[in-house]
C-alpha cells in the first residue's frame, strides 16, 4: 500500500507577516505633525484677532468690548491647560491629542452660528477648551520621541507653528472674507483643516517602543538619551499635582511662563488693533504685519539651535538654557522704542526684534518640562505652566483693554518690553538641578 503523503496544510507554520518597512527619522515626521497642528490651531485661534477691525467696527465695539472676546478664550485655556496636561498623562499623547483637534476644529467651524458679543465669547471659551492641549502634548510628544539635545530644535519645530499660523492668517482670513463678503465661511475653511491633520496623525503616531515604522537604530538612539539623562524606567508611579508643586523648579517654571508669555499674546492678539491705532490700514500694511511673526519664527531655530549646539559641545542642559534666557530676555528691553516712534519701518523693526528674542526664550521655558522633568509628569507640568501662562495673560488682556481706551498702547508698550528681565532673573534662580536625592524620581539631571 502507498504511504499517504503528509497533509502540508497541518504541518508547514504560515511564513510570518513582513515588518513594515522602517520611515527613516521618523521621529522628524512627528515633529512635522505637531508643528502642523499648531499652525493649524494658530489659525483657527488667529483668525478672530485678524477680522477685529471689521468686527469692531460692524458691531460699534470699544476695545474694552473686543478684550471681552479675548479673556473668554483666555479663561478656556487658561482652566484647560492644566486639566489637559494631566490627562495627556494619564490617557496617551496619541488619544489626547485625536480627542482635542477633532474638538476645537468642531466649535470652530460652529461659530458660523454665534450671534453678537456674548455668542462670539462663548463659542471662544470652547474653542480655548479644545486648544489648550496644544502645548503640553507637543511638550510631551518631544519628551517620548526626542533627546535632551536635540529637544529644543523639536520645541522650536512645533512651536514655530505659532508663527507660521499667526502669519498666515491674515492672508487666509482676508482672502476668504473679500470672496464671500462676511466673515462667518473664514470659519467654516479653517475649522475644516483639522480634520485632515487628524487622518495623518492616526495613522502615524505611536510611543517609540510601540511603532512598528520605527527603525532599530532610532529606538536605540531615542532611548540612549534617556539613558544620558537618568530617565531609564518610563513605568514609575503616576505623581499627583501637590507632589508636583513641592519643587522649586515647577515654580520657577510657572513663575517664568506667567510672566514671559503675555507679550506673545499682546503681539498675536493685538498687533492688528496696534497698527490701527497708528493709522496704518491693515490691507495696505499685511506684508509688515508678517514681520513679527517671521522673525519669532527664526527666534525659535536661533535659540533651539544655539543651546543645542551648546549641548553637543558638552555644556549641561540646563547652563545651555540658561545661556540663552540671558542673552535674549534682557534684549527685549529694546522695544520701549516703539514707545516714543511712528515710523511704520522703525515699529516693524522694533517688534520684529522684540519678538525674536522672545521667541528664542519661549523654545527654552518650552523645552523645560521635558528637560527637567521625568516623561510621566512632562504634561502636568507642561500644563500647570499654561495654566499659568494663561493668568498673567487673562490680566495683561483685561489691562491692555482699558489702558488703551483711557490713555494708547505706549505704557503698554513699555511694560512688555521691562517683564522679560523678571522672568529671566526667575529661571536663572529656581531652574537648577537639585543637590538633595529626589526620592520620588520625578527630576532628572540637567
Amino acid at each position: 500500500m502507498a504511504t499517504p503523503l503528509p497533509n502540508l496544510q497541518q504541518t508547514t507554520s504560515p511564513p510570518a507577516a513582513p515588518r513594515p518597512r522602517p520611515i527613516p527619522r521618523l521621529r522628524w515626521w512627528i515633529g512635522g505633525m505637531l508643528f502642523a497642528m499648531t499652525v493649524i490651531n494658530y489659525i483657527d485661534r488667529q483668525t478672530i484677532n485678524v477680522l477685529a477691525p471689521i468686527l469692531k467696527k460692524e458691531h460699534q465695539w470699544t476695545n474694552s468690548d473686543f478684550a471681552w472676546i479675548l479673556i473668554s478664550f483666555r479663561v478656556g485655556y487658561t482652566i484647560m491647560q492644566s486639566i489637559n496636561g494631566r490627562l495627556l498623562d494619564r490617557f496617551g499623547t496619541r488619544l489626547g491629542l485625536s480627542i482635542s483637534v477633532t474638538f476645537y476644529s468642531a466649535v470652530q467651524m460652529l461659530t458660523t452660528l454665534a450671534k453678537g458679543l456674548g455668542g462670539l465669547c462663548g463659542f471662544r471659551f470652547l474653542l480655548a477648551c479644545g486648544e489648550a492641549a496644544n502645548n503640553p502634548g507637543s511638550t510631551k510628544a518631544v519628551s517620548e520621541w526626542f533627546p535632551a539635545r536635540e529637544r529644543a530644535w523639536a520645541v522650536a519645530l512645533f512651536d514655530s507653528g505659532c508663527c507660521i499660523g499667526a502669519a498666515v492668517a491674515p492672508f487666509l482670513v482676508l482672502f476668504v472674507y473679500k470672496r464671500f463678503g462676511d466673515w462667518r465661511p473664514v470659519f467654516l475653511l479653517t475649522g475644516s483643516l483639522g480634520a485632515v491633520w487628524l487622518l495623518i496623525w492616526r495613522v502615524l503616531y505611536r510611543k517609540p517602543e510601540e511603532h512598528p515604522r520605527l527603525a532599530a537604530s532610532e529606538l536605540e538612539h531615542i532611548q540612549r538619551g534617556r539613558i544620558h539623562q537618568g530617565l531609564t524606567d518610563v513605568t514609575l508611579p503616576a505623581v499627583k499635582w501637590p507632589m508636583l508643586l513641592k519643587y522649586r523648579q515647577s515654580w520657577g517654571i510657572l513663575l517664568g511662563r506667567f510672566l514671559i508669555d503675555p507679550y506673545w499674546f499682546f503681539v498675536g492678539d493685538w498687533f492688528a488693533v496696534y497698527l490701527a491705532s497708528k493709522g496704518f490700514d491693515l490691507e495696505h500694511s499685511l506684508l509688515g504685519f508678517w514681520a513679527p511673526f517671521l522673525a519669532a519664527d527664526v527666534g525659535n531655530f536661533f535659540g533651539g539651535g544655539l543651546s543645542s549646539y551648546w549641548i553637543k559641545r558638552g555644556w549641561p542642559v540646563g547652563r545651555a538654557r540658561r545661556a540663552v534666557l540671558l542673552i535674549f530676555g534682557p534684549s527685549m528691553l529694546v522695544l520701549i522704542g516703539a514707545a516714543f516712534t511712528s515710523n511704520y519701518a522703525m515699529l516693524l523693526g522694533l517688534f520684529a526684534y522684540a519678538t525674536f528674542a522672545y521667541a528664542a526664550c519661549s523654545t527654552m521655558f518650552l523645552s523645560l518640562p521635558a528637560d527637567v522633568f521625568h516623561t510621566r509628569v512632562v504634561g502636568s507640568v507642561s500644563g500647570l505652566a499654561g495654566t499659568a501662562a494663561g493668568i498673567g495673560t487673562l490680566i495683561t488682556t483685561f489691562l491692555i483693554g482699558k489702558v488703551t481706551d483711557r490713555f494708547s498702547f505706549e505704557p503698554v508698550v513699555i511694560t512688555a518690553s521691562i517683564i522679560p528681565c523678571i522672568a529671566t532673573v526667575a529661571f536663572f534662580t529656581m531652574v537648577r538641578t537639585s543637590k538633595q536625592e529626589d526620592s520620588d524620581k520625578v527630576l532628572l539631571r540637567f
